[in-house]
C-alpha cells in the first residue's frame, strides 16, 4: 500500500511552494449506503424503481439501454454504445480509494493533492433522469448521502451535489436543500436537458425519445433560468457543468471510443457559448462558472470564435451584407463586361435573380445576435468570457497550455484552466501519477512555473472562493487560499 509520500507525485509537490487543488476528483458510490438514503426519501418502491430499467429512459436515458437489446434491435434503433469497462480495476488500492473516503484522506500526500472536490460517477446520471419523480428522488437522497458520507474528512474533500435542471422550480429546491440543510459548497447541474419535439411527439407518442432538441438554459429556452443563477449567487455555489455529449450529434455509434472522444466539450461549449451568448454573465457578472473533464482547447477556439464572429456581424458589421446594399447598376454593368458565355446567353435571367437583388425579408427586431449579452465592442466579449468561466483540465492533456498563451488567444487573455485529476476513473489507472503528468508540461517548457501554479491553486481557488469566500474555511488550504485572495495577484487576469 503505497501512502507513504515516496510517489513521483508527492515529489513534484514537495517541490511546489503552492498547494494543489484538484477540481474534478471522482469518488465510486458505495451503492447500499445510497440506497439506505434513497429508500429514506421515496420509500422501497423507489429503490424498486431505480433498480429496474424504469430509470433508463427518455433521450438521455436510453445510452443505458444497449445490453437489454439485441444486436438486430440495437441496429434497428440505431443505439448508442454506452459507457463500458469505465472503472479501474487492476489497481485494486486505487479503485478501494475511490470508495473509501477514510483511505482517500490518508492517501493525499501519496498522490500530491492538498485539496479535492469529488463528483460524483452513479450521479452523473441522475440529473438526466426523464422520470420526475425517479430524477428529484436520486438527487435528494445523493445529496444526503455525500454530506454524511464525507464530513468527517472536510479538510481534505468535499462532495458536489447532484442538481436536477428539467425546470427552474426543482433546480431551486435541490439548491437550497443542498446549500442550506446540508450544508453543500459544491454542486453539479445538469449542463443542458433533451427535451422532445413537440411537433414529432403529436404524431407519435413514442417517437420523442429520438426526436428531441437541446434546451441550453439561456437561448430559446423552456422557461425562464435567470431565478437559477440568481439562486447560485445568493446562496454562494459556482454552478458546475459535467454533463455527456454523448447520444447526439455525431456520437451515436456503437464504438464507445468514438463517441467519447471530445464529448464533454461538446457539451460544455453548449451551454458556455449559451451563458455568454444569452447574457447570462453579463446580468450576473460575479457567477463563477465550471465546465469540467473536457479541457480548454475548446474553449479557447470558441473565445477566439465568438470575437471572431463579433466583428463580422456586429450591428454595424451587418451593413456589408444588407441586401439593399447591393449596388445593382454596377452588379449589372461587371456581368455584362467580363461575363463569358454562359453568362452572356443569360444576362436577362440575372435580373431575376431575387435571391441576390433582394435577400430574405428579416425581422429588424431579430438582426443583433448580441442584444441579450450587450456587447458593443470586441473586447467585451473577454470581460464577459474570462472572469466568469472555468475549464477543468485533466493531466495527460498537452492543450492545458492553450489557455495560458496569451500571445495567440485575443486581447492577450489567459483562460481559467482548473486542474482536475478525474481519480476514480479509466483514464487514471494510477493516481499516484497524475499531478507528475501533469507537470510534465512544465518540464518540457511548454508552460512556465507561474503558469501551473495558476493551474493547480490560483484559477482553483479564484473560482471556487470567488464566489464563497469562505469555500475553503477549515481545510488545509485556507491560510494559502486566504493569502491569495488578498494579494495582487487574485486581480490580475
Amino acid at each position: 500500500m503505497t501512502t507513504n509520500g515516496t510517489s513521483k507525485s508527492a515529489a513534484v509537490r514537495a517541490r511546489l511552494n503552492h498547494p494543489v487543488i484538484d477540481s474534478d476528483g471522482h469518488m465510486i458510490e458505495f451503492e447500499p449506503g445510497f440506497l439506505d438514503y434513497l429508500r429514506q426519501v421515496g420509500g422501497q418502491k423507489i429503490v424498486d424503481r431505480y433498480l429496474s430499467d424504469d430509470r433508463n429512459t427518455g433521450a438521455w436515458g436510453k445510452l443505458f439501454n444497449w445490453y437489454r437489446l439485441s444486436p438486430d434491435e440495437r441496429r434497428e434503433q440505431h443505439t448508442t454504445r454506452s459507457p463500458w469497462w469505465a472503472l479501474p480495476t487492476k489497481n485494486t488500492l486505487d479503485r478501494a480509494t475511490a470508495v473509501l473516503p477514510k483511505l482517500l484522506h490518508e492517501r493525499m500526500g501519496d498522490i500530491g493533492l492538498d485539496f479535492t472536490v469529488l463528483y460524483p460517477s452513479l450521479g452523473l446520471a441522475f440529473p438526466h433522469i426523464e422520470d420526475e419523480e425517479l430524477r428529484r428522488a436520486t438527487c435528494r437522497a445523493a445529496n444526503m448521502f455525500y454530506a454524511d458520507y464525507f464530513r468527517d474528512y472536510a479538510d481534505r474533500m468535499t462532495p458536489a451535489g447532484c442538481i436536477p435542471m428539467h425546470t427552474p422550480e426543482e433546480a431551486i429546491e435541490e439548491l437550497e436543500y443542498a446549500r442550506n440543510t446540508l450544508g453543500l459548497k459544491a454542486i453539479m447541474m445538469a449542463g443542458h436537458i433533451q427535451r422532445p419535439i413537440p411537433a414529432a411527439v403529436r404524431k407519435d407518442a413514442g417517437v420523442g425519445l429520438h426526436a428531441f432538441w437541446i434546451d441550453n438554459f439561456c437561448i430559446d429556452s423552456a422557461y425562464d433560468y435567470d431565478p437559477v443563477w440568481a439562486k447560485c449567487v445568493e446562496l454562494k455555489l459556482p454552478p458546475t457543468f459535467h454533463s455527456p455529449g454523448m447520444g447526439w450529434g455525431s456520437r451515436t455509434t456503437t464504438n464507445y471510443m468514438y463517441n467519447h472522444t471530445g464529448h464533454f466539450a461538446a457539451a460544455g461549449e453548449l451551454t458556455c457559448k449559451a451563458m455568454l451568448m444569452g447574457g447570462v454573465t453579463k446580468r450576473f457578472p460575479t457567477l463563477k462558472v465550471g465546465f469540467l473533464e473536457a479541457g480548454v482547447g475548446w474553449a479557447s477556439d470558441l473565445y477566439a470564435g465568438i470575437i471572431a464572429r463579433w466583428k463580422k456581424r456586429n450591428p454595424a458589421g451587418l451593413e456589408n451584407y444588407r441586401p439593399e446594399n447591393l449596388n445593382k447598376e454596377l452588379w449589372f454593368d461587371l456581368h455584362r463586361r467580363y461575363g463569358d458565355a454562359t453568362v452572356q446567353g443569360k444576362l436577362e435571367e440575372l435580373h431575376k435573380d431575387k435571391s441576390t437583388l433582394i435577400g430574405t425579408r428579416e425581422d429588424p427586431s431579430k438582426l443583433d445576435d448580441w442584444v441579450r449579452c450587450g456587447v458593443e465592442k470586441a473586447e467585451d466579449i473577454k470581460n464577459l468570457f474570462v472572469p466568469n468561466f472555468y475549464f477543468g483540465c485533466e493531466a495527460d492533456d498537452p492543450l492545458n497550455a492553450t489557455a495560458f498563451n496569451s500571445k495567440m488567444n485575443p486581447f492577450g487573455a489567459r483562460l481559467g484552466a482548473i486542474f482536475s485529476s478525474d481519480i476514480g476513473h479509466w483514464d487514471v489507472p494510477d493516481m499516484t501519477e497524475v499531478l507528475e503528468e501533469a507537470y510534465e508540461l512544465v518540464e518540457d517548457g511548454v508552460i512556465t512555473e507561474e503558469d501551473f501554479c495558476d493551474f493547480v491553486f490560483t484559477n482553483p481557488a479564484k473560482m471556487w472562493a470567488g464566489m464563497n469566500p469562505d469555500f475553503f474555511t477549515g481545510t488545509v488550504v485556507e491560510q494559502d487560499v486566504n493569502k491569495l485572495l488578498a494579494s495582487p495577484a487574485h486581480e490580475k487576469p
